[in-house]
């Protein structure tokens, strides 16, 4: 048990935390949530012993192991196997003495060492460090690759690895997903489930805090609010709070309103089940939740996307690598005004190369690029952090773009971003990651683009911070196409998946919890195991394959009718949709609205009133079904 008694924590002139208490129990699982700047990082330190209490004291930890992931990687010669086996500091300390024994021929002392090694796992830790890299997106010849040829997020990649490496009681992640793809956010989640120590953890990712968490501890006024439940059940909880203080409600009914607007708007448009069905449950959830935000210092909007060309954007038959090497082949990939695509893909399937493909900013090795005269592509990644100018201000970097801004309009627009009072206009050198971050989201914003094509654009962003960019681009009228491990982010803000595959591009039917799932079968040998959480396996006879032929019959046969009903919801709303869409046609004719028209011109405005009724209902008779269906499938899984 570890207990924080009368705790107070002052950095430099700004107080942290004031004389607060908390109790963590052995083997709970907690996110520490809180804006940026709270003290997250800092109760990590001082947890760790790197920082000392103003006033209190913590009990606990002094025969508690603490493995603990480092934020750094210096530029060292050994290989990567052996730098994620140095995080097993019991190993690690044998293998060195168990060197120093032979060289000195002492055959008492290897032997002894032998049987420690026996003892505590030491043979397996190269099959373990190999399993761990293999999660994490490494490649089988990278165990031997040396650390310093690495770059900074797959040093940090391998930080992680080496923390998980360490046997540990108590297990310290800071940010564990930041420099992930969504693939290996999704082993860790299972590796963190499965581990059977304390951990704590920062994370901006709700949906990992989801999975992995049942307690969150909140950083607010100085204080530890302590929530049983995950994110969601924090976020419901704080929103009802919130609701119950008249001085937000008005504010609080227009942020519902808004997302109501949204949700209506896509309904209508609609077109693929699963994806349609699980972003739908999104919103309507997101809508019970909106008080939880309303005290966000973020709110800003994209503006109206301005005129666009259809297509915008268009690959034909397109070859994309680098140099000599061929990474996606045939790509056929068509956008136009208000497509809204997310990219799934392994790190390394080329999802970062088709990104830099449809900016221009990589050449096709073959095929064709074509942009609409009226395409304006906002284009984020992280190099687009690199490349601030870290003695201009925030504001600076605004006016640098649009010249013709008055300083007033530039000041209310960053202020939207929480770039405030001094912060708007001093150099952006001492910035944070995560306010690089929005300073780059919002330059992009800033340009006004009808095309966004983002790269993991909430690495480094707090909760608060994500949730506004969701909001935004919910709103937006544009083009989107999206790579991000966010998965809360990519089911509120597409409506259509392509998988990047096997040196291809192709439409993804599923859903995003369906990718989830893919994923750890692609690679079972990197499944996180505990050998003492597995049953005994069982024996297949010939009655009980007999025996599941006859459950899988049975079960085909209760999914027939809503699979047929299904069916014809889906012909039924392909009718209405073109007899929709040729009334439109018409109705935009300007010879329609002569004198001599007037009858026709009403008939057809009643017809399509009545059309989209008839759309409405089909969809929804369409998303119930769907319901139906899946909560069948899972009641007899």
């Amino acid at each position: 048990m570890i207990i924080l008694r009368n705790i107070s924590l002052r950095r430099g002139s700004k107080t942290l935390l004031n004389n607060v208490e908390l109790t963590i129990q052995p083997g709970q699982r907690i996110a520490l949530t809180g804006a940026n700047g709270c003290g997250k990082s800092s109760l990590f330190a001082l947890l760790q012993g790197e920082l000392g209490a103003d006033t209190g004291a913590i009990e606990g930890l002094d025969s508690m192991r603490m493995a603990s992931m480092a934020q750094e990687v210096s530029a060292t010669s050994e290989n990567a196997r052996d730098y994620l086996i140095g995080g097993n500091t019991e190993v690690f300390a044998l293998r060195q003495q168990l060197q120093a024994a032979e060289q000195a021929e002492d055959f008492a002392r290897v032997g002894q060492i032998h049987n420690e090694l026996e003892a505590c796992d030491g043979y397996d830790v190269e099959r373990q460090a190999d399993l761990l890299l293999a999660g994490l997106g490494f490649a089988t010849d990278d165990s031997a690759r040396s650390v310093k040829d690495f770059s900074g997020g797959w040093r940090i990649r391998l930080n992680l690895g080496r923390a998980l490496m360490c046997p540990s009681d108590i297990l310290l992640l800071d940010e564990p997903t930041n420099h992930l793809d969504l693939d290996a956010t999704v082993w860790l989640q299972q590796w963190l489930v499965a581990y059977r120590g304390t951990l704590i953890m920062v994370s901006h990712d709700r949906d990992f805090i989801d999975a992995t968490c049942q307690q969150i501890v909140h950083m607010e006024q100085q204080g530890l609010q302590l929530y049983k439940g995950n994110y969601s059940a924090f976020e419901r909880q704080r929103a009802e709070r919130l609701a119950n203080q008249q001085a937000t409600y008005a504010r609080q009914q227009q942020r519902v309103s808004e997302i109501d607007d949204f949700v209506r708007r896509f309904r209508y448009k609609a077109t693929k089940a699963k994806q349609a069905q699980s972003r739908l449950k999104e919103l309507e959830r997101m809508q019970l939740i909106a008080p939880a935000h309303i005290d966000s210092p973020f709110r800003f909007r994209f503006p109206e996307a301005a005129r666009a060309s259809d297509p915008m954007l268009k690959l034909d038959k397109a070859r994309l690598g680098h140099g000599d090497t061929v990474v996606l082949s045939q790509v056929d990939l068509v956008l136009r005004p208000g497509s809204r695509i997310g990219l799934l893909g392994r790190n390394g399937a080329g999802k970062s190369t088709l990104l830099k493909s449809l900016t221009g900013v990589l050449p096709l090795l073959a095929g064709e690029r074509f942009t609409g005269p009226h395409c304006s592509i906002g284009y984020f990644d992280q190099q687009q952090l690199e490349a601030l100018d870290l003695q201009a201000s925030a504001a600076l970097h605004l006016q640098r773009a649009r010249p013709q801004a008055r300083e007033q309009e530039v000041l209310d627009f960053i202020g939207g971003f929480d770039f405030r009072g001094d912060n708007a206009t001093k150099p952006i050198a001492p910035f944070s990651g995560g306010e690089k971050a929005r300073l780059a989201l919002a330059l992009i914003v800033w340009q006004q683009p009808n095309l966004l094509i983002l790269d993991e654009p909430t690495n480094h962003l707090d909760m608060e911070m994500r949730h506004a960019l969701t909001m935004a681009l919910q709103e937006y009228t544009g083009a989107v196409v999206l790579v991000t491990h966010d998965r809360h982010l990519l089911r509120n803000t597409v409506e259509e998946l392509l998988l990047v595959h096997d040196g291809g591009v192709d439409v993804y039917e599923d859903d995003v919890a369906a990718y989830e799932k893919w994923i750890l079968q692609q690679n079972p040998d990197a499944r996180p195991q505990q050998r003492e959480m597995h049953a005994a396996p069982v024996t297949e006879t010939a009655a009980t394959r007999k025996q599941q032929r006859k459950e899988s019959a049975e079960q085909r046969e209760k999914l027939k009718p809503l699979r047929s009903a299904i069916a014809r919801a889906e012909t039924q709303m392909d009718k209405a949709s073109t007899a929709l869409a040729a009334i439109e046609a018409r109705l935009s004719e300007p010879s329609l609205y002569e004198e001599s028209n007037k009858a026709e011109l009403a008939d057809l405005v009643w017809e399509q009133g009545k059309l989209r009724n008839e759309a409405e209902q089909l969809e929804e008779s369409w998303l119930e079904f769907h319901q139906e269906l899946e909560d069948l499938e899972q009641s007899t899984v």
